[in-house]
């Protein structure tokens, strides 16, 4: 059997006595979109915090490709391959878009040292050209980042993170705030990046999740309630009671 790419046992954070992730287990295979899904305070982003070490775990362990990063620094952790995006883009505005994907490939530490990277300077015009074709932004390529619509510019970021070329990439509600037709651009780049990447979704829009999901993992109270496919989750009676209600997936 392979080895999981991710692997999360008994996972815990302890605030003051709260337990926002509260003995967590999941599992990613090679190659998997895995959306995980929730209400509100479900621990979903706490959990994306403690696979990245934003937030320090107290109990349990994360296994990355058999080895165990549990509380490494996030950029030990960005150089085994974990690359993450979150909710709101941090780009350089000033920068072109092909500027940016320069600077987000630079081995430099520093991200002083990597504003200053000269374009061009280093041979990743094939990559930058490629990575710009994945995320549909090649005729923006020299335009400034900071001109770039909200949906563009979610996309921009998550094309600086597959500069990196991580193994895994945990992207957080990346349709928050988009047009349906950027919400539908959105869910064809991620597809388009089965199976060379290990992704990992947090997400609301249910009807996005379908779009995308191969498995679906729902969070409760800091806790793993249920996993399975589309159907397996709508049916599933302790789903619909804490999260879906009636609605079901694609309607909620």
């Amino acid at each position: 059997m392979t080895e999981p790419v991710l692997k999360i046992e008994n996972l815990e954070v302890d605030f003051g006595g709260f337990k926002a992730v509260d003995g967590f287990n999941m599992s990613i295979k090679k190659g998997e979109i895995r959306v995980l899904i929730g209400a509100n305070g479900a621990g979903k982003t706490t959990l994306m915090d403690l696979i990245t070490s934003k937030t320090r775990v107290t109990g349990g362990r994360v296994l990355f490709k058999g080895r165990d990063i549990t509380n490494w620094q996030e950029h030990d952790i960005a150089r085994a391959g974990i690359g993450r995006k979150f909710q709101v883009p941090s780009l350089f505005k000033e920068l072109t878009l092909r500027d940016n994907l320069e600077v987000a490939s630079s081995e430099q530490v520093s991200v002083w040292r990597n504003v200053f990277v000269r374009p061009g300077k280093q041979e990743n015009g094939h990559r930058i050209n490629e990575v710009l074709d994945l995320v549909g932004l090649r005729e923006e390529a020299e335009n400034t980042a900071g001109n770039l619509s909200h949906g563009q510019a979610q996309w921009l970021e998550l094309g600086m993170i597959l500069m990196q070329e991580p193994e895994l990439v945990l992207l957080d509600e990346p349709t928050a705030g988009m047009t349906g037709h950027e919400t539908q651009k959105t869910s064809q780049i991620i597809n388009n990046l089965k199976g060379s990447h290990t992704i990992i979704v947090v997400e609301h829009d249910m009807i996005f999740v379908r779009s995308i999901c191969e498995k679906i993992t729902v969070m409760h109270l800091g806790k793993n309630l249920a996993e399975g496919n589309v159907a397996e989750i709508e049916n599933n009676p302790l789903v619909v009671e804490a999260y879906l209600g009636s609605s079901g997936i694609g309607h909620a």
